[in-house]
């Protein structure tokens, strides 16, 4: 007949390692932007007096490709916008225009929490460490973590791209980790992109929450990559915590 003793350690055993750390993904996992790229974009194009020349989506797509690469949010602009134009047939410097424009519109602070985040920050905070990791310029993120109110809750922000290879590259969420001192057995990473987020930590041996809105279009998982261990809807449904 097993012991007590032997009870309890086989217990234990089975048990998954205990959630130490919880990491988020910034744009659109817990803060918006109040005035969408879309309408902004639209508004840089005629304030270039200019045909609307690409949609908001293209420079969704190229966004990360130019992270690395440049040191603020307005260079970003900058090169990615031009190069979106010169692979569309057009003058790349009239994309530096737009995206000029548009940089004279964008303020970085006029942010806004998403639905529940806020609440599950402050919930979160009295439980876990807390960190975000997040690509894109830092002087851009930096004003949105301190607008919004993000930096209240959080103990470290990781500016992916800035001090690290952007994501899904898993050094972020390690130097996240370290500044935190959890192990990545410890932590979770909850974030709104298959792409970077979930594969990102996947790939650092973190755990993953995919916050995918039932409203938009489903952002599909390679066949050949791992999905995330939990799947949400909105940043709200952390509560209860899935883990």
């Amino acid at each position: 007949m097993e012991t007590l003793l032997q009870v309890a350690v086989s217990l234990e055993s089975m048990t998954e390692p205990p959630v130490e750390a919880v990491l988020f993904d910034l744009d659109d996992t817990l803060v918006r932007y109040r005035r969408s790229p879309g309408s902004l974009l639209g508004e840089a194009f005629e304030a270039c007096g200019t045909d609307h020349l690409f949609p908001v989506e293209a420079y969704y797509d190229r966004f990360e490709e130019f992270a690395d690469r440049t040191s603020s949010m307005a260079e970003l602009r900058r090169e990615c916008f031009a190069a979106i134009c010169e692979s569309r047939g057009y003058d790349p410097e009239t994309g530096r225009q737009v995206a000029d424009a548009f940089a004279e519109a964008r303020d970085h602070r006029n942010v806004e929490f998403l639905p529940g985040a806020e609440h599950v920050l402050r919930t979160f905070a009295g439980r876990y460490r807390l960190g975000v990791v997040t690509n894109g310029p830092q002087d851009a993120q930096a004003q949105k973590i301190d607008a919004s109110g993000v930096g209240e809750y959080v103990e470290t922000v990781v500016y992916a791209g800035h001090e690290t290879a952007t994501k899904p590259a898993p050094d972020a969420f390690a130097l996240a980790l370290d500044r935190l001192d959890v192990a990545p057995e410890n932590a979770v990473h909850v974030g709104n992109s298959v792409e970077s987020d979930v594969a990102g930590a996947n790939a650092a041996g973190v755990g993953s929450v995919w916050v995918s809105d039932s409203s938009a279009d489903i952002e599909p998982i390679p066949d050949d990559a791992p999905g995330p261990d939990d799947r949400i809807e909105s940043v709200s449904a952390l509560l209860p915590p899935p883990w």
